[in-house]
């Protein structure tokens, strides 16, 4: 007998419960015995704190869908690959959980509120391969993090951090949105990069066309091949630029980290986005000191402790614990002695 196999009715009872307190959590009326209650409940099960998880997750999607406050039913008109569990329940928590819909689910895919197909997936400390249920194909790169859903007029990624690379299944009428920090990349079938720390975003195109918005707001500006867009979060146009040596952004698909004669300012967010705890530079000084090599992304790490080898660095500890890189400065002259 097969132990970890529940019957149907379980689930769904689970995933309902689940729905119930991401709603009650999340409401502004939530009372401290519920919170206690809701503690119980996940501590009852490895399960109710699974599913609670994924009903977080689809809770992301409220600022797409109506705001009217109905409980309905919502039967998906299609059934997609879940992601180790059906997404009939999903799609049903989602519809109490976000408290609803003026429609049944079907007219929510209908109408371009509810998707048809939900994916999340993390890379840790190995890079990985996936395929979207477009049929699109991703290369997370270590430490990274994306969800996609597929809607009836577009299909959505969000890049919640590290680096991905995106080989988008062509389809004219059913755009391919990567949403990083504000701002988005919008294309209908392409190869291009999304690189994505803290609130910094550098889009790289390889082949095809792409547009880059940095707020959400404008049209997005195009990009050819070999075409960067940068930007900040809150940035109201991206930086743009043709890079001749754009293909060191993509180094990282065969495991390496390039950098080619960058100050250190403007190599730190490339290193940090594989540290533990970041470097930090002591001054302005310091961050313009230049920095070139090939290195492993996986021993990133290896690379802070060379630093004061081959830069006229040190290093020092922070309050907080994170390495701070020092410029060593030269003496003065001689010549510049005596004139004083």
């Amino acid at each position: 007998m097969n132990h970890d196999r529940h019957i149907p009715s379980e689930d769904d009872a689970i995933t309902d419960a689940a729905a119930h307190w991401c709603m009650r959590l999340h409401a502004e009326d939530c009372t401290a015995a519920e919170q206690r209650a809701f503690a119980q409940w996940q501590a009852a099960d490895p399960r109710h704190a699974e599913e609670y998880q994924a009903m977080l997750e689809i809770w992301q999607t409220a600022d797409l869908l109506p705001r009217s406050a109905q409980v309905v039913e919502l039967k998906p008109p299609l059934a997609p690959r879940p992601r180790a569990r059906r997404w009939q329940p999903l799609a049903t928590a989602a519809a109490v959980t976000l408290l609803a819909l003026p429609l049944a689910g079907w007219m929510g895919w209908e109408q371009g509120w509810l998707p048809d197909s939900y994916q999340h997936f993390e890379a840790g400390n190995q890079r990985q391969q996936v395929r979207l249920s477009d049929g699109s194909r991703v290369e997370l790169n270590l430490n990274s993090e994306l969800r996609f859903l597929n809607f009836k007029d577009e299909r959505r990624v969000t890049l919640v951090k590290g680096e991905a690379f995106f080989k988008v299944s062509h389809d004219a009428s059913h755009p391919f949105i990567v949403r990083a920090a504000n701002g988005q990349t919008r294309v209908t079938g392409t190869q291009f990069n999304v690189w994505k720390y803290q609130d910094q975003v550098k889009v790289t195109l390889v082949e095809g066309s792409v547009l880059v918005s940095s707020n959400g707001h404008n049209g997005g500006y195009r990009l050819g091949p070999g075409m960067q867009a940068s930007y900040h979060q809150g940035d109201f146009d991206p930086e743009l630029n043709q890079s001749d040596d754009y293909l060191n952004s993509l180094a990282w698909r065969k495991g390496k980290l390039v950098l080619d004669n960058l100050s250190l300012a403007q190599a730190l967010p490339v290193i940090n986005r594989y540290l533990e705890q970041p470097l930090r530079l002591a001054d302005e000084s310091t961050g313009n000191i230049r920095i070139s090599g090939i290195y492993n992304t996986a021993e990133v790490e290896r690379l802070v402790d060379t630093l004061p080898k081959v830069l006229p660095v040190y290093l020092t500890r922070s309050k907080d614990g994170s390495t701070v890189l020092n410029h060593i400065k030269a003496p003065p002259s001689r010549a510049a002695s005596s004139t004083l």
